[in-house]
Parts: C-alpha cells; sequence; structure tokens
C-alpha cells in the first residue's frame, strides 16, 4: 500500500492555475486544494481506510469487524411536560446487541456529520423530512421501513461503518457521554478533503486514462439508472393510487351489479331460485372483497418496492458532484504535465499533483465497486419480495373466486 507524503503548499498551490468558479463542488469539497498539495498531512493520523484490488478493480477493505443493526419500534415520547413531541427509534446493533434509543433529529445530525466529511463517498439520504402529519401511522411506518433500508445501507459500507461518530450514534446510552462524543465529532478535522489523507491506495499502476473511461462509462450508466429509478418509481406510484382508488372502485361496481342481478331475480317468486341468487347475490360480495384486497395490497408489495427505489435515487443524485471531484482531478493532472512539459513546473510537482490524483481515483472506483456490489443483491430482494407477494396476493384472489364458483355446482 502506498503511503501519502506531507505536502508543502505555497509554491505549488501558486503554479497550477486554480478553477474559476469557487462554488463548483470540486472546490468547495477541498479537493481541488488537496490535489494541487494544499492539504497538509497531519503529524498523526488516528484513522486509515484501505483501499485493496479486486476482480473488478479497486475496493474498500473489508470491515474486519461486521455488524448488522435493527431499527424497531418508533414510539410516540413527549418532553417539557407533554409541549413537545416527537418519535423515538429502537436501535439495536448485533456486536453489542444492546440498544439505544434515538430521534429523527439525531439521525439528522449523524447524515450531516457524514455529509461533511466523506467527500468521495455516496452517503444514503435520509428518508424525507414532513411538517404536518408527523405523528400519523402511515407516515411512521413508512420512515420506519426506509430508516431500516439507510441502516442496511450504512452498516454494510466498508468505511461508513467504520466511522467513530456512527459508532457513538449507535452505542452510547449515557446522556453526557453522548454530549461529549457529538461535540468530538464536529471537531473532527479529518473531514472533505483531509479525509482524503486517511486513505491507503494499491500500488498497482493504473493508467490515467484508462480510469477516465471507466469513471465516464460509470457517468452514462448511472445517469440511465436514474432515469429508469424515477420511471419504475412514478409508474409503481401510480399503480398504488389505482389499488386504492380505481381498482377498488371498478371491483365494487362490479360487484353492485352483480348484487342488482341478484335482487331482480327475486321480484317473480314462484321462478326464483333461491340457491342461483345467493350464489350471484355471493358473488357480488365476493368482487367486493376482491376490490379491498387490492386496495391493501400495495401495503406488501409496491411500498417496499418504492422504499428501495426511494434509496437509490438519492444515492444516485450523489454520484454528479463525486465525479466532478474526479474530473476535475484529471484535468489538473492533464494542465500540471502540459506544464512540466514547458518547462514551467518540476515535473516532480507534477508527479505529485498526479499521486494524488490517483488518490482521488482509487477512492472513486472503489466507491462506484461498492454501489454495483449493493445494487445488485438489493434489486434481487426487491424484485424476488415484489413476486412472491404478487403471487401470494392472486393465490388469495383464486381462492375466493374458487370458493364462490363452488356455489354453482349442485344448483
Amino acid at each position: 500500500l502506498e503511503r501519502q507524503d506531507s505536502m508543502s503548499s505555497a509554491k505549488r498551490g501558486s503554479v497550477v492555475g486554480r478553477n474559476l468558479n469557487r462554488f463548483s463542488c470540486f472546490v468547495r469539497s477541498g479537493v481541488e486544494a488537496f490535489i494541487l498539495g494544499d492539504v497538509p498531512l497531519m503529524s498523526k493520523v488516528a484513522e486509515l481506510y484501505y483501499i485493496e484490488m479486486g476482480s473488478k478493480g479497486p475496493q474498500w477493505r473489508a470491515n474486519p469487524h461486521p455488524f448488522i443493526c435493527s431499527v424497531e419500534d418508533p414510539t410516540k415520547q413527549t418532553k417539557f411536560k407533554g409541549i413537545k413531541s416527537y418519535i423515538s427509534y429502537k436501535l439495536t446493533p448485533s456486536n453489542i446487541n444492546s440498544p439505544v434509543y434515538r430521534r429523527y433529529k439525531h439521525f439528522d445530525w449523524l447524515y450531516n456529520r457524514l455529509l461533511h466529511k466523506f467527500t468521495v463517498i455516496s452517503v444514503p439520504h435520509l428518508p424525507e423530512k414532513q411538517a404536518t402529519g408527523r405523528f400519523e401511522e402511515d407516515f411512521i411506518e413508512k420512515r420506519k421501513r426506509r430508516l431500516v433500508l439507510w441502516m442496511e445501507h450504512m452498516t454494510s459500507h466498508p468505511v461508513l461503518s467504520q466511522y467513530e461518530g456512527f459508532q457513538h450514534f449507535l452505542c452510547c446510552r449515557d446522556e453526557k457521554q453522548w454530549k461529549l462524543g457529538k461535540r468530538r465529532a464536529e471537531k473532527d478535522e479529518m473531514v472533505g478533503a483531509s479525509f482524503l489523507l486517511t486513505l491507503q491506495i494499491p500500488t498497482e499502476h493504473q493508467d490515467l486514462q484508462d480510469v477516465e473511461d471507466r469513471v465516464d462509462a460509470f457517468k452514462a450508466f448511472s445517469k440511465k439508472m436514474d432515469d429508469s429509478v424515477l420511471q419504475l418509481t412514478n409508474v409503481a406510484s401510480e399503480l398504488v393510487r389505482k389499488h386504492a382508488g380505481g381498482f377498488r372502485k371498478e371491483f365494487q361496481k362490479l360487484g353492485n351489479a352483480f348484487q342488482a342481478i341478484s335482487h331482480s331475480f327475486h321480484m317473480d317468486p314462484p321462478y326464483s331460485s333461491d340457491a342461483l341468487n345467493n350464489a350471484i347475490s355471493h358473488t357480488g360480495k365476493t368482487y367486493e372483497t376482491v376490490g379491498e384486497m387490492f386496495a391493501e395490497q400495495p401495503k406488501n408489495d409496491l411500498f417496499l418496492m418504492l422504499d428501495t427505489l426511494s434509496l437509490y435515487q438519492g444515492l444516485l443524485s450523489n454520484f454528479p458532484d463525486i465525479i466532478h471531484l474526479q474530473k476535475g482531478a484529471f484535468a489538473k493532472v492533464k494542465e500540471s504535465q502540459r506544464m512540466s512539459d514547458e518547462g514551467r513546473m518540476d515535473q516532480d510537482e507534477a508527479d505529485g499533483i498526479r499521486k494524488r490524483c490517483r488518490v482521488v481515483g482509487f477512492a472513486l472506483q472503489a466507491e462506484m465497486n461498492h454501489f454495483h456490489e449493493r445494487r445488485v443483491a438489493d434489486f434481487k430482494r426487491m424484485m424476488q419480495s415484489y413476486l412472491r407477494q404478487q403471487i401470494i396476493f392472486y393465490q388469495r384472489v383464486s381462492q375466493q373466486l374458487e370458493k364462490t364458483l363452488r356455489m354453482y355446482d349442485n344448483l
């Protein structure tokens, strides 16, 4: 593994031109300063994250102490003698098997720490905030489901799962220690560009043009996936509305029409067949029941699909900025090499910029690799769950219809 050298700032920062757009994420994130050598190496780096070469390229070294964490029992709590209400979630990490209780605002605090620290990592978005209806049962259940997915992504990430602030969030039960740990996380110096100093990369040579081509391919893929995830989200959301509205209504109308037939058959008693009338009436009630089954079904399948799609919409929305960091780094390498060729920069300095660009490149490729690994697992699970629930649903509908059909057998 390649250790990063300490970087002096005065000379290097002044040779290669800086980005004129000081509001670009390349500048704001501090990655430009890192590439140009303006981020000094701390005398002692307490945390290190390793990137290794795997079968599909660079990958994060796995967390040596993997764990999972459940999110359960959303419970309404009050403070200030009932003036303020909030929802508390029970979190139980498998590595300590001792629960802690956290509010959404604690998740929000952690999320902002993660964004501040991990420049080149796609941090999963939290479920959306909601000002009104926060204590409605459907909203509480939806947020809990999405926090479960958020937590699964966090604990499965080799870097995010090891972050001290995340471990503090999951494990600290003492109020005083909680506040001290929060302050420690907020004073963390290894954030943004400095986080890149914690990365230990492989010594294997990678041609920067090959890396750029790989990043371009992922950029095109992520854009297409983002579009298709949005398309499926829109279709699934519309289907949820139809289940609760149109489908239920149409089956109710059909059921009412069958009931009307049954009632009309009662009108002339000498020719009335009670068995047939009852069978047709029961058929009408069956279709009303089927309509209610359709209305309830999204809770078993489409909601879970939409939860996964929402998580991936957030992850994919992070990548344009992360890719922009790599593009900015590539541009600085090309500029420095051109200046070196023209004799306007020492080759050692150009090599330093190239070396630091390698760090950003390895990190982005490791993150791309992790994204694909999770994508395959998550979408396999999503599709299997949806299809299983669909099969169960239509089997239940079939059972209702078969039961009704048997009423006509002995007429």
